[in-house]
């Protein structure tokens, strides 16, 4: 059997076995995708254009939004892809781009999702202190270290990775291309591999994982100990959406990198589509329904459109 180098091209499974329903699971995967762009666009769009929401926690939910319009972009829109065109074929430099942009963009939104954490850490049991410990120009500095924190293990993930060697020819079981899936078909020794993303844990992912845990920790304690119902009501909505944001990505995402193996492979790639999809749909929808400022500031935008040509018009009509 022969090796397979950088220069060659990998066989992606994708969901080529549901022959019977391609054009009804493109159709599905794309309507998902424009509501997804749509939904988290509407959001980056209205953090940009409305002053009321330049702060610390609307700066980093604009961040996650960003960061899902581009998963999105390298996840579901290649799927949509590979089932209208029935190409199973993917060359070596794509799969490893997939790698490089999934693993920056995943690294990126577990940190944002920290600091969002802690940003209602502070807000709740440190109101006094909040804008002495969370305000934009730190936000911002700290929202640059974390993708450029992202862009460096992305960066050494796809270094080793370009020298992996595989066996000719090599199927990937999934919808895309992922590490630990490029790791397990490898001919190559992963000890570095391996050692590279048991550090990035170390030093990321678990501390990170570590905020988030106990910032939560600390805002119950404080939320239980507030003698006024209103008071905890408030308190309470003002997480309660990030919390169930916290939830369904790490929830799937455990899913997706837990799961029994299935024999055919069908229900894990399933699984993987479930993961990649849901979490960027249902942000925008959660963050959207549940809080005052974003409905607030659609209806100031939508009122802008719906004023503009008729003020327009009354303009002309009194300059002639």
């Amino acid at each position: 059997m022969g090796n397979q180098t950088s220069q060659s091209e990998l066989i992606l499974l994708g969901l080529s076995d549901l022959t019977d329903s391609q054009v009804p699971l493109f159709l599905l995967i794309l309507l998902i995708y424009v509501v997804t762009l749509a939904g988290n666009l509407l959001i980056v769009s209205l953090v940009v254009s409305d002053s009321q929401l330049h702060t610390p926690m609307y700066f980093f939910l604009g961040n996650l939004s960003a960061l899902d319009i581009f998963n999105s972009s390298i996840s579901v829109s290649h799927v949509s892809f590979d089932v209208f065109t029935g190409n199973r074929l993917i060359s070596y430099p794509t799969c490893i781009s997939q790698v490089f942009f999934f693993s920056w963009f995943l690294c990126t939104v577990c940190a944002i999702l920290d600091m969002m954490s802690y940003d209602r850490y502070v807000a709740i049991c440190n109101p006094l202190h909040y804008t002495i410990m969370i305000n934009i120009p730190l936000c911002v500095q700290v929202a640059f270290l974390f993708w450029v924190l992202g862009f460096v293990f992305s960066s050494l993930h796809t270094h080793y990775a370009l020298r992996l060697v595989f066996p000719d020819p090599t199927t990937i079981p999934g919808l895309f291309c992922e590490l630990y899936q490029l790791f397990q078909l490898s001919c190559s020794d992963t000890y570095l591999n391996y050692l590279l993303i048991y550090l990035q844990a170390a030093c990321f992912s678990v501390p990170g994982f570590l905020v988030t845990f106990l910032s939560y920790v600390y805002i119950f304690k404080t939320i239980l100990k507030i003698k006024l119902k209103d008071g905890r009501r408030k308190a309470y909505s003002t997480c309660s959406s990030h919390l169930v944001v916290v939830f369904i990505f790490y929830g799937t995402a455990f899913i997706n990198y837990f799961h029994p193996k299935a024999k055919n492979f069908l229900a894990g790639r399933l699984i993987s589509l479930f993961y990649t999809v849901v979490p960027p749909l249902l942000n925008p929808i959660i963050y959207s329904l549940r809080n005052r400022d974003l409905k607030v500031a659609l209806q100031k935008t939508l009122s802008r459109i719906g004023t503009t040509p008729s003020t327009v018009t009354r303009g002309e009509l009194h300059d002639n």
